[in-house]
């Protein structure tokens, strides 16, 4: 997976925000996959969603893209230890809930965030295209991180 020099600047510039924020770096903390962090997990989710945007010409909003990318698995807890509470179930809505808290998202980028667990999550089919490829790209990132456990970033 290359970027141009060109697409690599404007992901960065698009991720910036996030990687500064005191509240998304406290995803390093938590372990989402294997050895992986949830930080660096939602960081792959948001390159692979980028690429596969522009490389297949999807006609995605970058910026909508990104935020449901990175702010997907926003829950800021460690879900290993909180097993009783159906965490495949239910951290969409947390995570949706932090996300307005702190970054005061729009319905778009909740959207991507509550539907990005379908199937398991029936009744929450994604209804954008930047919904559709961040749930796509997080199913790809979390078989790799359960399979290989290596970082894509």
């Amino acid at each position: 997976m290359k970027l141009t020099l060109k697409e690599h600047r404007r992901f960065e510039a698009l991720i910036r925000k996030y990687k500064r924020n005191k509240k998304v770096k406290e995803m390093r903390n938590y372990i989402q996959h294997g050895s992986i962090s949830t930080y660096d997990h939602v960081k792959s989710v948001a390159l692979l969603s980028y690429f596969l945007n522009h490389r297949f010409h999807l006609g995605a909003r970058d910026r909508v893209l990104i935020a449901g990318a990175v702010l997907h698995d926003f829950y800021l807890y460690d879900w290993h230890k909180n097993r009783g509470h159906y965490h495949g179930f239910n951290h969409p809505e947390i995570a949706c809930k932090n996300a307005v808290n702190y970054f005061n998202v729009d319905n778009n980028v909740q959207g991507i965030i509550k539907s990005h667990m379908w199937p398991l999550t029936l009744t929450k089919v994604p209804h954008t295209r930047e919904a559709w490829i961040v749930c796509l790209a997080d199913k790809l990132i979390a078989l790799k991180e359960t399979l290989h456990g290596l970082k894509l970033f």
